[in-house]
């Protein structure tokens, strides 16, 4: 699988794991768990989690997936906007670590822009990389104009991205692309199934042998500087995850997407899920 820069030059496959409402139902709790670690062997070592997720029920799955190879992943949590004051952001880390069971994330991400200052937000992220507790730090849900505004040192940010949803390619993709700052894409395939029985997807699909879920993955993961993150709550999801790795879609295929879903020909608001 192809790979990209992400945080200090480290190099990561382009689909990782997202872990949104995972840990949330105990009967499911083993199925999620081997679906991970089965994801890590397979090579998908970006895993992102955050403090919302469950209340915390997220990370605890995770801890659980991760206990004995910490070194073999990346790991990527968020902190809530009302938590990320100087001495909040430092709280909550904690709070992070534990239920991970870890001693450092290796990124650490503001959730979405709140109310506190992100100077005084940056100032704990800065406190929490010089303490060893965390590598680098970034943003999620930020604009261009947000980014442009921010302070030295933003390893990444994580927004909305996929084929029903391409407003970031009008500006802030590019520019995050020439400022060398990876985008992390949540929600690749959608939500819902709505995006996914779109049969344009299962046409491109049958030409490439695949199914139309990895060809919206492959459609995302085109651009570069681009970081996927689909939810694999099965051992068949990881799968197919896996194996969208490998599609390369051509012009012909590009062009046919870009009828059904076309990009866009102004600045857009910024979806946020």
């Amino acid at each position: 699988m192809r790979e990209t820069d992400f945080f200090n030059g480290v190099q990561v496959p382009v689909i990782g794991q997202g872990t949104w409402h995972l840990g949330e139902d105990a009967a499911k709790r083993k199925a999620e768990v081997s679906a991970l670690c089965a994801g890590i062997d397979a090579g998908l070592i970006v895993i992102d989690t955050a403090e919302m997720y469950g209340d915390g029920a997220s990370e605890e799955l995770v801890g659980e997936a991760i206990r004995g190879r910490r070194d073999d992943v990346v790991l990527v949590s968020k902190v809530y906007p009302h938590n990320a004051s100087q001495s909040g952001v430092v709280a909550a880390c904690e709070r992070s670590l534990r239920r991970l069971g870890t001693d450092r994330l290796d990124v650490y991400l503001l959730h979405w822009s709140g109310g506190v200052p992100l100077s005084e937000t940056v100032d704990g992220f800065e406190h929490l990389r010089a303490a060893g507790k965390i590598r680098s730090w970034g943003l999620s849900n930020f604009d261009q104009d947000d980014l442009e505004r921010a302070p030295d040192g933003c390893a990444t940010n994580q927004v909305l991205y996929n084929l029903g949803s391409r407003g970031i390619e009008f500006d802030l993709l590019p520019w995050q692309q020439r400022a060398g700052m990876p985008l992390m894409a949540y929600s690749p395939l959608g939500q819902g199934p709505t995006l996914l029985e779109h049969p344009l997807l299962a046409e491109i699909g049958e030409r490439h042998g695949v199914t139309g879920a990895q060809i919206a993955l492959a459609w995302v993961i085109r651009q570069p500087g681009v970081i996927a993150i689909p939810k694999a709550s099965s051992l068949e999801h990881v799968q197919q995850n896996v194996g969208a790795g490998a599609v390369v879609l051509d012009a012909e295929d590009c062009l046919s997407l870009d009828s059904a879903f076309p990009a866009p020909r102004s600045k857009q608001p910024l979806d946020i899920l």
